[in-house]
């Protein structure tokens, strides 16, 4: 990754705002999961079971944000940003178990509801609370994750609020047993469970198609084809290809530009694409730009053309006597349209230009050939 700073600073925001929604989820639990006991309610006890796994979730937070924010290294030259996707998919993995866990107990007590005592006013004031505990977490975490464009922080924050619903079909559920349906508080524990199972598998799809490269969202992707074409310089682009990594993502792009230019003028203009994207799109940290003097989506291509040095060894050999390599200034090559065009600048204005011009037109691999005499000698002639 390109700023390790940036990095220790989103760890650091990330690790604190988890920190606390461990130590809230922490006594969160055990507070619902005992009043449940003593209260009587299935479904509390579910929605504790519930915040457990929430607190699981935000060790796993913890542990994986302080490995996917460390820079890259020699044996990981993109950083470590998979690792929070990783981490995404076996918390996602978690809380589809433990969801079925809490499905499959339901179902049992509610084929035995005859056995199943009545909640307690205890367990709908403990539910109550839980509602505005999980929901003061989710706006707090969900902030955070916007700030750092952290998925799996947002995923946290999205579990949180998932909580939100569970609990309020809790409390519904030991009202509702309260007024003599000792059904309803066992359906809803069924129901938490399904949200449970529900939102890890959500978070658990999203993180796979993450870890096969899965492009950015279309709008995303458009607007950055607009953003590069603004650049001055750049003609048009094409191949480009984008991928999320943790919560960063990756681009990759062929530009075209004048096949005239000098290299370094091509390559000022690929800095200008880059730092452009990275300051603008928040999500970017790292884009690679390839230089392209044409479209090499639909020009031929000039994969074997000969590298200069065996190129100029045939181009002397059919010049012979024509022109000698003390004659000649400069030879650029410009390797377009599936041919190399030739400006040859020449320093002798006795030379016969057209013979020459003719001589190097035939070779088979040239297309365009420009001769020039330089400067220095046609203000000496």
């Amino acid at each position: 990754m390109n700023n390790p700073d940036k990095h220790d600073e989103r760890y650091q925001v990330m690790k604190k705002v988890t920190v606390i929604g461990a130590i809230v989820n922490f006594f969160l639990a055990i507070a619902q999961v005992l009043v449940g006991v003593l209260g009587h309610s299935q479904g509390l006890i579910a929605d504790g079971v519930h915040t457990l796994s929430d607190l699981i979730g935000d060790i796993a937070v913890i542990l994986a944000s302080k490995e996917a924010n460390k820079g890259a290294d020699e044996d990981h030259p993109y950083g470590h940003g998979r690792i929070e996707t990783l981490a995404t998919v076996v918390l996602g993995v978690i809380l589809i178990v433990v969801g079925a866990v809490i499905g499959f107990n339901a179902v049992n007590k509610l084929m035995n509801v005859n056995i199943v005592q009545q909640p307690n006013t205890l367990a709908l004031i403990a539910a109550f609370a839980a509602i505005f505990s999980k929901e003061a977490l989710f706006h707090y975490t969900i902030r955070i994750a916007r700030q750092t464009n952290s998925r799996m922080l947002e995923a946290n924050a999205w579990h949180h609020r998932s909580d939100v619903f569970s609990s309020i079909i809790v409390v519904i559920g030991v009202a509702g047993s309260m007024m003599g349906y000792l059904y309803a508080d066992i359906v809803a524990a069924f129901l938490v469970a399904m949200l449970i199972a529900r939102m890890g598998f959500k978070m658990g799809w999203e993180s796979i198609q993450e870890l096969i490269d899965t492009s950015l969202d279309q709008d995303q992707v458009e607007d950055i084809k607009t953003m590069i074409n603004s650049i001055e310089g750049v003609q048009s682009s094409h191949m480009l290809r984008t991928r999320r990594m943790g919560g960063y993502a990756l681009a990759d792009v062929h530009i075209q530009v004048d096949p005239r230019l000098s290299v370094s003028e091509g390559h000022q203009i690929s800095e200008a694409v880059r730092q452009s994207l990275i300051q603008n799109v928040h999500e970017l940290d790292d884009v690679t730009v390839h230089i392209d003097p044409e479209d090499d989506e639909e020009k031929p291509t000039c994969a074997g053309l000969p590298l200069r040095t065996p190129f100029l060894q045939r181009l002397y050999q059919s010049l012979g006597d024509l022109l000698s390599k003390e004659q000649i200034e400069e030879i650029t090559l410009h390797y377009l349209n599936g041919k190399i065009d030739v400006d040859i600048h020449i320093n002798d204005s006795k030379v016969a230009f057209d013979k020459i011009r003719q001589t190097v037109e035939s070779m088979d691999c040239v297309g365009k050939v420009y001769l020039c005499l330089s400067m220095s000698s046609a203000s000496s002639s």
